[in-house]
C-alpha cells in the first residue's frame, strides 16, 4: 500500500469517530486502531461480585489534618497583579535560554513586554498595564498557564 494513502487514512481515523479501520487490498491488509479505543467486545458489562469486608472501629475522635499552606490569594497580594489572559503555556524570554524579559525587582513602563504565552503554536506577548517595579514572578518558565492565573506583580 503507498505511504501517501495510509497516512491519509490514518489521519481520517484520528478526526473522525470511528475507532479502528481494516482494508484489505491485494498487496496486502492494513488494520487501524485508533488509540483509547476499546473494542465493542470489551465494552459489555462485567459481572461484580461482593466480598464482604471485616468492619474497622475507627477512634472515637480524628484530629483534622493540617491544610497545606498555599500562595496568597491575589486579591491579598499588594500591588498590582498581571493575570494571564490566556490558557497557554507561559515563557519568560523570547527564546529558551535567552535573557528573561523582567525579573525581580526590574522597572517596567506601561506597555513593556513581560513574558510571551504560547497558545495554539501563536506567541502573544503580555505587557504590563501600569508602570512599577517587578516585586514577585508567579509562574514557572514552560508552565501550563490557565486563563486569570496570577503571573506577576507590579508595585
Amino acid at each position: 500500500m503507498d505511504l501517501r494513502k495510509l497516512k491519509t487514512l490514518i489521519d481520517l481515523v484520528s478526526e473522525s469517530n470511528v475507532s479502528e479501520l481494516e482494508i484489505t487490498e491485494a498487496e496486502g491488509k492494513v488494520r487501524i486502531v485508533k488509540s483509547g479505543a476499546v473494542p465493542a467486545a470489551q465494552m459489555l458489562p462485567m459481572p461484580v461480585q461482593t466480598v464482604a469486608a471485616p468492619v474497622v472501629q475507627a477512634p472515637a475522635q480524628v484530629a483534622p489534618a493540617a491544610a497545606p499552606e498555599s500562595a496568597p490569594a491575589p486579591e491579598s497580594m499588594p500591588g498590582n497583579v498581571v493575570k494571564s489572559p490566556m490558557v497557554g503555556t507561559f515563557y519568560r524570554s523570547s527564546s529558551p535560554g535567552g535573557a528573561a524579559f523582567v525579573d525581580v525587582g526590574s522597572h517596567v513602563k506601561e506597555g513593556d513586554v513581560l513574558c510571551i504565552i504560547e497558545a495554539m503554536k501563536i506567541l502573544n506577548e503580555i505587557e504590563a498595564d501600569q508602570s512599577g517595579v517587578i516585586t514577585r514572578v508567579l509562574a514557572e518558565n514552560g508552565q501550563a498557564v490557565e486563563y486569570g492565573q496570577p503571573l506577576f506583580v507590579i508595585e
